[in-house]
């Protein structure tokens, strides 16, 4: 069987982890992303703006892939322009696809935010029960998710091939330049806190603090990816998909904290955004790269305090339903504190925190 696989977004969180369990089960990979810098050995470049159909439609002239992944979006000022601009992206790349008649399957990561809301109006107004489960119906509000959705069976119905939606809970994984990248945010912060001497805080709500909650390692979504790519069962359905494990920060607080030889400063219920307290360690992270060698000094590149203060800030617990996938056979598991260290570990091996 030939598998021919074209990744969209391969040098982000979830591109790259998908890229490496797609070479490791020995499919050809192609890998899309504006800059081909960091794609590892193996894979074959291309680069595009997905926003430019002329431009998108040129660059995947002569590829004939059979299974398309798109992890990747761009986020704009407002949900009417993420919806226009990310709609047409999907749009862009599934119509410069269409001629050569190669597409099997399309999945599309999506998240959350498919039950919470979009940004400007996330965790507010009637939210479904917890646990979230696939089958409870779309939020009545405009949502980027559900425009992307709408693209890709708008082009399953013309074209034929069967689809999959990934909703993962915040991605734990890797990646320079991610807009959202609470783990690689969380790393820099306890450095800067180990360093400067500053109290390790906690930034978030109590609702969190005291709150169940679960996250999704690359990893684990790559796998959930690879396998519904290849489970005829699995063809045209949505699926959430997290670590399988539950947990209270107010424990893995303490355990991130230990990692990185802090003590937790004492939570008192008052929320301190990292986007607040991050605000001025530009140079101080700048400092830090000279006299260790890191391989990346501007600290822009590597953190996003405001995707972690907006999920950190939650006012209410989230924990997310697998049963759908696990009852078709996926039942891989990740413990979310082992997913935190060994991506700590991996930043560290990369030079990018000391």
């Amino acid at each position: 069987m030939n598998q021919n696989a074209l990744v969209v977004g391969a040098t982000g969180i979830t591109g790259s982890a998908l890229v490496r369990e797609l070479l490791q089960a020995g499919w050809q990979v192609h890998g899309m992303a504006r800059s081909l810098a960091n794609l590892p050995a193996g894979v074959t470049g291309v680069s595009a703006d997905l926003q430019d159909a002329q431009a998108t439609r040129s660059a995947l002239a002569g590829l004939s892939p059979t299974h398309v992944f798109i992890t990747t979006w761009s986020r704009q000022a407002s949900e009417a322009e993420n919806i226009r601009v990310n709609a047409a992206m999907v749009r862009n790349l599934l119509d410069a696809l269409q001629p050569a008649g190669s597409v099997q399957h399309v999945a599309l990561v999506t998240g959350l935010k498919h039950y919470l809301g979009p940004f400007e109006a996330y965790a507010q107004g009637v939210l479904p029960q917890t646990p979230f489960r696939e089958e409870q119906p779309r939020l009545p509000v405009e949502n980027f998710y559900y425009a992307q959705e709408d693209e890709v069976f708008a082009a399953a119905a013309r074209d034929g091939f069967t689809w999959s939606v990934h909703r993962p809970h915040t991605v734990i994984g890797a990646a320079v330049g991610n807009a959202m990248n609470m783990g690689t945010t969380l790393a820099v912060y306890a450095t800067l806190c180990k360093t400067t001497g500053r109290p390790f805080y906690f930034p978030g709500s109590q609702a969190q603090w005291d709150g169940l909650t679960d996250m999704t390692d690359a990893g684990q979504l790559a796998r959930q990816l690879l396998w519904a790519a290849q489970t005829p069962a699995a063809a045209n359905e949505a699926f959430n998909i997290v670590n399988g494990d539950i947990f209270r920060w107010s424990w893995m607080w303490g355990r991130i904290a230990h990692w990185f030889g802090l003590d937790a400063a004492p939570f008192n219920g008052e929320v301190r955004p990292l986007e607040q307290q991050m605000a001025d360690d530009a140079a101080t992270w700048a400092q830090l790269a000279a006299e260790h060698g890191l391989a990346e000094a501007d600290i822009n590149r590597l953190v996003s305090p405001w995707h972690t203060d907006a999920d950190l800030g939650r006012p209410l617990e989230v924990v997310t339903d697998m049963s759908k996938s696990r009852r078709m056979g996926f039942l891989d598991y990740q413990p979310s504190d082992d997913a935190f260290f060994a991506l700590f570990q991996k930043l560290r091996d990369q030079h990018l925190i000391p």
